[in-house]
């Protein structure tokens, strides 16, 4: 967690949470930066860099958060960065949240409308990650090149034989013309806070986006985590998929049959629940709580 509001650090304090936060950090983003020095692309982990368009580099960066004071840090690269300003003591640095907020007054105010009501709305759980599906429904070419594990046909029927509950505009944009219709409700850009709703893969995977966008208000493992299962919900989207991913070593989670529903919804469950602490969490720095 992040240190306690109005803490000093000392330099040998931030510099180890700093260097702590680099490894880690690394890590988590060592196969992308290795296959992309390589010119390789990867379909399901590419996502995360290119959707969510956040080189390393943003995520390697730490912050400590508000309400810290990081001891002899005027002389030191962190100076330079936006959204840090002097410290009480001499020599010190902070990030300046109350500037922050000020210039991005509408975007905090809806990202928290998002937070806000998506934590106290009941989670659902019966999307079955239709919406990759709805994607490639009656469609020639698809937005991946990997094939479809069951073929066109068998695909649509699979989307013809249930109902399409999908919650998050974001997904739903992406939907083919012959899909929009069969959604139980049309989604927009302006209701996306009163249908987002936690058993949403994608409303868990935006938590990283909300953590990048408040900048370094958020603590840098606050931002990880976000990411962390940012990717772990990716490949469980993926593998629920109609795409045959078995050349990158993804078992499918066949959604088109009780056993893969069944897979799927117990997954589901364990992101909501990681995803509505990691809300909690993100709304506590925005709030001041």
């Amino acid at each position: 967690m992040a240190p306690a509001s109005d803490a000093v650090l000392t330099a040998r304090e931030w510099r180890e949470l700093e260097a702590d936060h680099e490894v880690r950090a690394d890590a988590l983003t060592l196969a992308h930066r290795e296959r992309s020095s390589r010119g390789e692309r990867h379909p399901v982990e590419d996502f995360l860099f290119t959707y969510y368009s956040y080189k390393p580099a943003v995520l390697r960066r730490w912050h400590p958060g508000e309400g810290v004071e990081l001891a002899d840090a005027a002389t030191s690269r962190r100076a330079e960065w936006r959204w840090y300003a002097a410290g009480s003591l001499p020599g010190s640095l902070r990030v300046d949240g109350v500037a922050l907020r000020g210039h991005r007054d509408l975007l905090v105010a809806n990202i928290t409308r998002i937070l806000r009501a998506t934590a106290g709305r009941a989670a659902g759980f019966g999307c079955f990650g239709l919406h990759e599906w709805a994607m490639v429904y009656r469609q020639g070419e698809h937005r991946h090149p990997a094939p479809l594990r069951l073929g066109q046909g068998p695909t649509d029927a699979v989307v013809e034989a249930h109902e399409l509950r999908c919650t998050h505009f974001d997904a739903f944009r992406f939907f083919t013309p012959d899909a929009v219709p069969r959604n139980r409700v049309e989604l927009s850009r302006e209701s996306q806070a009163v249908r987002e709703q936690p058993g949403c893969l994608h409303a868990g995977m935006d938590l990283y986006k909300w953590a990048i966008k408040l900048g370094p208000i958020i603590p840098g493992d606050l931002l990880l985590d976000t990411f962390e299962l940012t990717r772990d919900i990716r490949t469980l989207d993926m593998r629920a998929s109609p795409y045959d991913l078995s050349a990158w070593g993804y078992e499918p989670v066949p959604i088109e049959t009780p056993e893969g529903k069944t897979a799927y919804v117990r997954a589901q469950r364990g992101f909501t629940e990681r995803g509505q602490l990691l809300r909690a969490r993100l709304l506590g720095v925005i709030e001041g709580s």
